[in-house]
């Protein structure tokens, strides 16, 4: 927690100075208020006649009630100003962040986790600061003052009072002990339920179509089960605390009266009326002092999860991403050329090579078609290009140059890129379709005619400015891949990769939209993934791969005669005749 404050501005901190400053003068002035209290109650016993000196007193116990409550609400203030404005800043941190973030550490913290992170913990730090660090600073304020007024007065109520401190400080080590640990594991159970609720709304489609709703109420309610019974025993320990202080305190002032009407029994009539007006801003003296661990109650309740919250909203801000700009980078000519080189790759916390030795080139203007069974590393290899992953050996060569010596911002503006899963944002088609810089960009209009989607888009309400539901829900499949294509043809790149983007599209579709990439793609390089062969068949040159490694390479027809992998493939997809000819037929 205390690292984590230290990342606070010179604005945040002159809040918490004055939060602070103010704290200070509201316990002096309530701890001034027992003091005329005294003085008016030995006036009155006293018999004095002198009603001047009585209201003046009152007078100073009125506008010291009133300056407390002035100081209360200005701490208030500063501390809430002082937590929101630190936890604003803490989210764009942490966004900031996460978005410098290589898909390693994306992989390793998970999506649920991050998300977590990102607001039920900021927000649980800034509660924390908001309330818990006001009475954190009362506390102690409060038990030092007021202990400095009792230890004037009579032994044996100052015995007392140590004693009921005692009490007080042995339920806070049995919470420390008992309650803490549980309520530090609270994040860890959230973050459990927070990644099945989340599997249930993502997969809700997949959930409901194998009847497999039982089983999911199943893993929802055990691990809602294991956050209920570790809540209700921290609460329980936590329970015990206020009961604890009100029961020391009641007992605290009987033992006070006791034994000051014991010697106010014992004392001659001078001293009687000193003792009972002592005895009286004792009383409020040690209520200020109960009050002071009642104020440190509210703030043990509410440490621990932020304590939590803070070590977990510091491993990712101290994590630093395992893909970096070089200190010098390079930006090569556009020479429209792509190559690996005896590339291999093994995915964090893994051993196994998802790929494994892999070499080819492609030249500028040419089109490379990768293909494969599922799990062959198709993918993996597409994201070494705009360097989502670094190779684990070997090197990738954009232009010439290794992509670990460009910027990846650099990099990234060279390529147009439509990845496994067409993702869209909130907001307009034209708003999804013109995402993101690029340097000689298309029209939204020339984007949807290559992509082939300008008749659904035109039939929209809207058209152009129609808008797509998050995550396009309001789409279909072939819908969403067809305006990923055109997001990424918009940005007239270097290079295009296309990940299985035509999967969803039907044969006519997909035909006329490759056709329409040809004429739109002349110059550029191009590299496209599919797991059909018509897709891939034009294609200068493909790679096939199998577990990782090359199985094959060459145009279609060569590869139907030299590649059992390829021909395996194309026995799934292509009439016999064809497979087992000279591979010159067409669909």
């Amino acid at each position: 927690m205390f690292e984590l404050l230290k990342r606070m501005n010179r604005q945040e901190v002159i809040l918490l100075l004055l939060c602070a400053g103010m704290v200070v003068c509201q316990v002096g002035f309530t701890l001034q208020m027992p003091v005329y209290m005294e003085i008016i109650t030995e006036l009155v016993q006293s018999g004095s006649t002198d009603p001047t000196i009585v209201t003046q007193n009152g007078i100073y116990m009125v506008l010291c009630a009133f300056a407390a409550a002035a100081s209360a609400i200005a701490a208030h203030y500063f501390s809430v100003q002082m937590a929101s404005r630190f936890s604003r800043d803490l989210r764009r941190d942490i966004f900031y962040q996460i978005e410098s973030y290589s898909l390693a550490e994306i992989d390793d913290f998970s999506t649920a986790s991050l998300i977590t992170r990102s607001t039920n913990d900021v927000t649980q730090v800034q509660n924390c600061l908001a309330r818990g660090l006001r009475h954190t600073l009362m506390a102690p304020i409060y038990a030092i003052w007021a202990l400095s007024r009792i230890t004037g007065h009579y032994a044996i109520w100052t015995q007392l009072t140590f004693i009921g401190i005692l009490v007080m400080c042995c339920m806070i080590v049995f919470l420390v002990r008992y309650a803490h640990p549980r309520l530090r594991r609270r994040q860890e159970y959230t973050d459990n339920l927070s990644r099945v609720l989340r599997e249930n709304l993502t997969g809700i489609y997949v959930i409901r179509a194998n009847n497999a709703e039982k089983l999911q109420e199943e893993k929802f309610e055990k691990e809602n089960t294991v956050l209920t019974v570790n809540e209700r025993k921290a609460h329980h320990g936590m329970g015990l605390m206020r009961p604890t202080i009100q029961l020391t305190s009641n007992l605290l002032a009987a033992g006070i009266y006791v034994s000051g009407a014991y010697l106010i029994q014992q004392a001659g009539a001078a001293e009687q009326l000193t003792i009972f007006s002592e005895m009286i801003a004792f009383t409020s003296y040690t209520a200020n002092l109960i009050q002071s661990f009642m104020n440190m109650n509210i703030a043990l309740n509410m440490y621990p999860r932020a304590a939590v919250s803070s070590e977990r909203i510091l491993e990712v801000l101290s994590r630093q991403s395992t893909i970096k700009d070089p200190a010098r980078p390079v930006s090569p000519e556009p020479l429209g050329t792509l190559a690996f080189q005896h590339v291999s790759f093994t995915y964090p916390g893994t051993h196994q090579e998802v790929l494994k030795d892999v070499s080819f080139a492609v030249e500028k203007g040419k089109t490379l078609g990768i293909i494969g069974s599922t799990g062959s590393g198709k993918t993996t290899l597409m994201n070494l290009i705009p360097r989502l992953y670094d190779v684990s050996g070997g090197t990738v060569l954009v232009d010439g140059v290794d992509v670990r010596a460009m910027s990846q911002q650099d990099l990234r503006s060279r390529i147009g890129y439509a990845s496994q899963q067409a993702v869209l944002l909130s907001g307009t088609v034209d708003y999804n379709v013109q995402y993101g810089p690029s340097k000689q960009p298309l029209s939204t209009k020339e984007a949807l005619d290559i992509a082939q989607a300008s008749e659904f888009v035109d039939s929209m309400p809207g058209g152009q400015q129609a808008e797509v539901a998050r995550g396009g829900a309001n789409l279909s499949g072939g819908q969403k891949q067809r305006l990923s294509i055109a997001r990424a043809v918009r940005r007239h790149p270097e290079f295009y990769l296309f990940d299985d983007t035509f999967s969803a599209l039907d044969y006519k579709t997909d035909r006329a939209l490759r056709t329409a990439l040809r004429k739109q793609t002349a110059g550029v390089t191009t590299i496209l993934v599919s797991q059909r062969i018509e897709t891939i068949r034009d294609a200068d040159e493909i790679l096939v791969l199998d577990q990782g490694q090359i199985a094959g390479r060459g145009s279609h027809a060569e590869l139907l005669r030299s590649c059992p992998v390829y021909r395996e493939i194309a026995r799934t997809q292509l009439p016999e005749e064809e497979v087992s000819g000279d591979g010159e037929g067409s669909l």
